[in-house]
């Protein structure tokens, strides 16, 4: 036992001694006339939540709920045209509760063929590309959560993906590896895919392999920071078990950084919630961000829901007011970029004001969204 522990210690200092820290750690090792690159990585999120529209309190003694959203790890692999991943999070359940044919545990589990940056394919448990809000890495993110609209999204699934960036201009960063808007590039791209059913989706229920498919297809265009915009149509195959309705819905979205400021607007139109006909749910969100200085980031984001379900419509409003504070930010840039490495260790606090059918005789009937007011507080890090 003491030799192996030895072992571990003496490979851990090599692997940090050989590795740089930007994105990760990676190690490097050529193996005959190759490169291969194997880089770790990984994130937490550790959470404080309070108020009467927090899951819990309103019924509870406690003034504040301690947890975590996100505890990550995962790794990368390339060489040559072949990519790997495989990202786990351990606040998630060790079976397949979602159905979707691997743990729920299992965020990421792919392989990649990356022939062009025209052409890449990607087999395995991958995020669907439905969404522009649900593709943006989770660490990403302009305040503490998505917010209700990403039930709409098809989530994570199983199967078999094609996709092309930067087309049509010369020198974008492209590695394989992407599933949104990762980096600025100029170009179209795209994704289409082939998966179990959606399990995971907020909107499907009872999903099992083999039962049934969803299909996912999106297109779009990038022009540097300043502007991304994508669409996306996506159908889950008997969404609420066999014989059910088929879950559709359209998604479209519009990103632009402009220096300090950072504004996005993106709307749902979906139909047959959980595989019930009629069951029908709209949603647009707007964000803006803006820095006021290298470690203080003012933010904003308003989603706004309308549903119908069983002849009944229903509204909801839920309003984020708060900041982002970048302890210890690697630079002053203000590009998209940079701000993606300043997120590696990030504190941010959010009030959400919640509006519409909140009670009453008629409550909201669509998924998910916070019904009174809440805040919350995230301490992150990323390495």
């Amino acid at each position: 036992m003491k030799k192996i522990t030895k072992l571990a210690i003496a490979a851990s200092a090599a692997l940090l001694l050989t590795t740089q820290a930007e994105a990760g750690y990676t190690l490097k090792k050529k193996i005959g006339a190759q490169t291969t690159k194997f880089t770790l990585f990984g994130f937490s999120q550790l959470e404080a939540r309070g108020g009467d529209g927090t899951k819990g309190m309103k019924d509870g003694d406690a003034a504040v709920k301690f947890g975590a959203q996100r505890v990550r790890l995962g790794v990368k692999y390339s060489a040559g045209v072949v990519r790997g991943k495989l990202f786990l999070d351990f606040n998630k359940a060790h079976d397949d509760k979602s159905g979707v044919g691997l743990p729920d545990m299992v965020k990421d589990a792919f392989i990649t063929y990356f022939a062009d940056p025209a052409l890449a394919i990607k087999v395995g448990l991958i995020k669907m590309p439905h969404g522009m809000g649900f593709t943006i890495p989770g660490w990403n993110l302009d305040v503490v959560e998505r917010g209700f609209d990403k039930a709409l999204a098809m989530e994570r699934n199983m199967g078999i993906m094609v996709s092309g960036r930067g087309i049509g201009y010369a020198g974008n960063k492209v590695n394989g590896f992407e599933m949104g808007h990762e980096r600025p590039m100029k170009g179209f791209g795209y994704d289409i895919m082939i998966g179990n059913q959606a399990g995971r989706s907020g909107a499907v229920t009872k999903a099992k392999p083999a039962v049934d498919n969803s299909y996912v297809v999106r297109g779009m265009y990038d022009w540097t920071e300043l502007l991304h915009t994508e669409v996306s149509y996506a159908i889950s195959k008997q969404a609420g078990g066999k014989g059910t309705e088929d879950y559709k819905s359209l998604n479209f979205g519009i990103d632009s950084h402009m220096d300090e400021l950072n504004l996005k607007f993106e709307m749902y139109r979906s139909k047959n919630i959980k595989g019930v006909s009629g069951w029908d749910e709209n949603t647009y969100s707007v964000t803006g961000t803006y820095y006021v200085d290298p470690t203080i980031e003012l933010a904003l984001k308003h989603i706004q829901g309308d549903a119908e379900k069983g002849g009944v419509s229903t509204s909801l409003g839920n309003t984020y007011i708060g900041f982002n504070y970048y302890i210890s930010p690697f630079d002053a840039k203000m590009s998209r970029g940079a701000k993606r490495k300043r997120n590696a260790h990030r504190m941010q606090f959010n009030y959400v004001l919640a509006s519409g059918d909140k009670d009453g005789s008629k409550v909201w009937n669509g998924l998910k969204g916070y019904k009174d007011n809440a805040w919350l507080f995230q301490y992150q890090y990323k390495f």
